[in-house]
């Protein structure tokens, strides 16, 4: 759920680079198709690449299913006077007002949702609510890293800011258990909080299912932030699929 986790969740991720995968993906988008004018940003976290498409001029919803994610998304909306819709939803319950002629789900967000049928319920919501011909372009970690990079290992994050231990169980089903441990200074002192959550890598054939039985097809798939094929040591596949019925 990222709770307390929220708030520090920027700072574990400042090593990415969100205009640039902006960039990136509204090139997906002119390239299969055009650029959303109100798009979908499921899993949107603390809103970052919200606010990035905001400022291309894309009229965004927002959905995440933690509180506090979107509290610190509201926060950073504000700061950058956008105007952004933020709904506090699970991905497989997915309830819109409306239809959507663009979505985005990033940085293995859907990877999240470990049950398969949740998992194919997330993205057949997200389907129901395109509009036919749209595009949905989401990323997800690949059986290899979770397997060989993910795997029984351990990282350190040590910042000027936040000291965290990042520790991983590999389990059955293409699954890491992640369990983080950290410590985040607030100035004077430092105080110590911690997250668990899974995370489940897909095979090929169980992500072309679920996009086929969302009334989607898969236009293309490539290796992270590139337009070249993945390959055995991929570690994130961004697809691009349409929505076809």
């Amino acid at each position: 759920m990222y709770n307390d986790f929220a708030y520090s969740y920027d700072i574990l991720m400042n090593d990415v680079d969100y205009k640039k995968r902006t960039e990136y993906l509204c090139s997906l988008f002119n390239a299969f198709d055009r650029m959303p004018t109100l798009m979908l940003d499921l899993a949107c976290g603390t809103g970052e690449f919200s606010n990035h498409f905001a400022k291309q001029g894309v009229s965004v919803i927002g959905v995440d299913v933690s509180y506090d994610m979107l509290s610190v998304a509201r926060e950073k909306t504000a700061e950058a006077g956008n105007d952004i819709l933020y709904l506090c939803q699970d991905a497989a319950e997915l309830d819109l007002y409306g239809t959507i002629d663009g979505a985005i789900c990033c940085l293995d967000s859907l990877n999240h949702i470990t049950d398969y049928d949740r998992f194919c319920k997330a993205i057949g919501r997200v389907s129901l609510f395109l509009e036919k011909d749209r595009l949905f372009i989401f990323d997800l970690n690949t059986e290899y890293k979770h397997r060989e990079v993910l795997g029984n290992n351990t990282f350190v994050i040590d910042t000027d800011d936040i000291y965290c231990v990042w520790q991983n169980e590999y389990k059955e089903n293409n699954t890491v258990e992640i369990n983080l441990d950290f410590f985040v200074s607030d100035g004077d002192a430092y105080y110590r909080t911690g997250e668990s959550f899974c995370e489940r890598a897909y095979t090929k054939q169980e992500i072309a299912n679920a996009i086929q039985k969302s009334g989607l097809k898969i236009e293309a798939a490539f290796d992270d932030i590139s337009q070249n094929a993945p390959t055995d040591t991929t570690e994130r596949v961004v697809y691009v699929t349409r929505k076809v019925k």
